[in-house]
Order: C-alpha cells, then structure tokens, then sequence
C-alpha cells in the first residue's frame, strides 16, 4: 500500500464566498459517519507518477469528471493520522454534484461471510463554505482549506 496520495481541492466563489468540493466515502464502514469523514477527491500513487497527473485521474475516477484546467495551486503536502502524505493541487472550477460517477471497490461483506459486494469509492460530493467544510473533512486536511483561503 502506497503511503502517498494526490488530490484535488476544487473551489469556487459564490456571492463573494468561498465553497470548496468534497466528496463522501463509499461503502459500508462510513454510511452513518460525516463529520471528519468528508475528503477531497484523492487516490494513491507511485513515487514514479506525477502528482498532479494521479490528482486528475483520480478525481474522475470518483467523480467521473474530467478537469481540463491547469491553472492549479499547489499546496503544501499534509499528513493524516494513518500515516499516509496527502499532495493537493487546488483548482477553480464548478460541478454539480447530481452528476457525479463513481468507480466502484470490492470487499468481502458482511466480514467473515465469503460473500463479496460492490460499493460506490465515494457515495456523494457537494459544495461547502469553508467553515462547514472544516468541520466535515478528515481533521487533517483542513489545513489544506486554510491555506488555499491564505492564497487567495
């Protein structure tokens, strides 16, 4: 397992305010969880890889949403409680959440059955002030908000 991922901060303004995109885990483990287990589309890759590459491929992997803008601003990599360093690039943009695709993962479920089953990698995504948002994404990308409210 990789100890890296790259991600995308997608935001806007509305009325002079600052919303960013986040999506919402799939799968069993986070149906009942939103507070701190909110994210920004983000996947894992190879130390080979460049990361703003694996950032776009995969948001449209969990959004089905291809971003074509490379006005990007990178920030500063941050570290999440697993361990695992998170590269994010923030890029102005506005989708609507209606329309998102997401791949989908499969695990044995209920544990211990044998069975398999197929979840959604992300069941939602929406639009957030940067102050709600704060409170739903994983404690540790918050500061990923912070910054990008710094730069702009």
């Amino acid at each position: 397992m990789s100890n890296q991922s790259a991600g995308i901060l997608l935001y806007r303004n509305i009325n002079k305010q600052l919303e960013v995109f986040l999506v919402h885990p799939g799968g069993p483990f986070f149906k009942n969880k939103d507070e701190g287990a909110w994210s920004i589309p983000k996947g894992e890759f190879l130390p080979e890889e460049y990361p703003l590459l694996a950032a776009k491929r995969e948001f449209f992997e969990e959004t089905g949403l291809q971003l074509m803008d490379d006005n990007s601003i990178k920030l500063t990599p941050i570290k999440q409680k697993s361990g695992k360093t998170v590269h994010a690039r923030a890029i102005a943009g506005d989708i609507d959440p209606a329309t998102l695709v997401s791949n989908l993962f499969e695990i044995e479920w209920p544990p211990r059955s044998g069975k398999k089953a197929s979840f959604a990698e992300i069941d939602r995504g929406d639009w957030f002030t940067v102050d709600i948002a704060k409170t739903k994404i994983n404690p540790a990308q918050a500061a990923l908000i912070t910054e990008l409210q710094s730069l702009l």
